[in-house]
């Protein structure tokens, strides 16, 4: 046999070994990522509407028991409305793949409540409710409580689904790790015995590709390993990049949303706030600030503060989900912090709403003598006592109509300028960035 046969010899069972390597992983990569999209295709999906079905139901609640006692119809209006946006959630359900939801059921069961609610109110006489009106309304809480029972289950079985192909994900990575480190070692050793033909390339290749695996195993998800090429490891690296940041954005999406309102935190904001500025279309960028928030919180204590961020939240989204668009987002930094980013056309009237919105619903949160005479007595970051006037809210405004956008840093600098500016005008206020740069100062002046 010739050099040339033996160094041929030699090449094909590495050739062999990468080609294997290659297939395992891409069908290892296959299968995890067939799983994630499972997961955020149904399970993520119905765990999210679930929860917002169960916040629906219990704003029917209480919406139901404010009209008994008011009756005052913009009660009622609620009450339908936050229905309709159970049964919006409820057809989203039907859409979700697999059959094993009980979507029939929960519909049901959601008729009945509403039919008994129709019942109950017109029982009501001129004297209040009767006897009939309050079986109504028993009837009512029962079929309530088992329709809770129900998505709680639904919701739960998501969960654990979810969880399930967590593990199982887990699983595959670590037999592909074990795997490949056989496949690679068993690769290096052929690559010694046949050193003539086997670059050093080809050997840093492999050592990137066990390095990748290790970090994907142990949830390294950022700077994984790249091979530079065209061939089959270079091809097994993007799989491996790819399936490393579909990981990591499962993973933002578990750790960056607000525990408190549900909404996306900062990782989410700057993403989205990102993907606008490269997208180059019209853009508002809109941070919001409770004023005076803190001494509230100090006042008050952190439970009621909790529940006025909650508030705050839900004002935040109801308006956008009237007024804004589907392309619009609304983010939690933290605090008493949030974000809306939408575009030129629609960030006055949603700001306005908000504004109008806050300013009719904050006299709620404070208690009746504060309320009366409209400030409460607490102390500054010094230590000193001061009177705080009612909460307001501040909204600064960043666009792209003026001068162009550069990048997420570029904006929350103009948005904290603003804020601090709009903090200092009394009362709930939106302000805008109108700003030009005058080409040879350079200085910035507000037309």
């Amino acid at each position: 046999m010739t050099i040339r046969k033996k160094m041929l010899l030699g090449y094909l069972p590495l050739s062999a070994l990468i080609i294997l390597i290659a297939v395992l992983s891409l069908v290892y990569v296959g299968r995890m990522r067939g799983i994630n999209e499972t997961v955020i295709t149904r399970d993520l999906r119905l765990v999210d509407a679930t929860e917002k079905m169960l916040d629906s139901l219990l704003a029917q609640e209480l919406y139901a028991s404010r009209f008994a006692i008011l009756r005052n119809p913009e009660m009622l209006t609620t009450f339908w409305e936050r229905s309709a946006d159970f049964e919006h959630r409820l057809k989203a359900l039907k859409e979700l793949p697999g059959g094993d939801i009980p979507v029939r059921h929960i519909s049901d069961l959601h008729a009945e409540y509403n039919a008994h609610f129709v019942d109950a109110i017109g029982t009501f006489g001129a004297e209040g409710r009767g006897e009939k009106a309050a079986e109504h309304e028993r009837l009512m809480k029962k079929t309530q409580e088992e329709l809770i029972h129900l998505l709680k289950d639904v919701n739960l079985t998501a969960r654990l689904s979810q969880n399930s192909k967590t593990r199982e994900t887990a699983r595959i990575g670590g037999l592909a790790l074990r795997v490949m480190s056989v496949l690679s070692v068993l690769g290096i050793l052929v690559g010694v015995g046949s050193a003539a033909l086997i670059t050093r390339g080809i050997v840093r290749s492999v050592r990137v590709l066990r390095e990748a695996t290790n970090r994907v195993a142990q949830g390294r998800f950022e700077q994984v390993p790249q091979v530079h090429g065209s061939d089959e490891l270079g091809e097994l690296s993007r799989a491996f990049g790819e399936m490393a940041r579909r990981l990591k954005a499962l993973e933002e999406m578990y750790l960056d949303t607000s525990p408190l309102t549900r909404l996306p935190g900062g990782i989410a904001i700057e993403n989205v706030l990102k993907k606008r500025i490269e997208g180059g279309g019209p853009l508002a960028f809109c941070l919001l600030d409770l004023d005076d928030f803190k001494a509230f919180n100090d006042r008050y204590g952190y439970a009621r503060g909790s529940e006025l961020i909650k508030g705050m939240a839900q004002i935040i989204e109801e308006v956008v989900d009237e007024l804004g668009s589907d392309d619009d987002f609304v983010g939690h930094i933290g605090g008493d912090d949030y974000v809306i980013i939408t575009d030129r056309e629609h960030y006055g009237r949603l700001c306005a709403a908000v504004i109008q919105r806050f300013d009719a619903s904050i006299a709620e949160h404070y208690d009746p003598l504060d309320r009366e005479r409209g400030f409460i007595i607490s102390k500054t970051r010094q230590g000193q006592r001061l009177a705080f006037p009612l909460m307001s809210v501040s909204i600064a405004v960043v666009t792209n109509k003026v001068h162009k956008l550069v990048n997420h840093i570029q904006v929350g600098e103009i948005a904290a300028e603003l804020k601090e500016y709009a903090k200092s005008i009394p009362g709930s206020i939106y302000v805008v960035d109108r700003r030009r740069e005058d080409a040879k100062t350079g200085v910035k002046e507000v037309p």
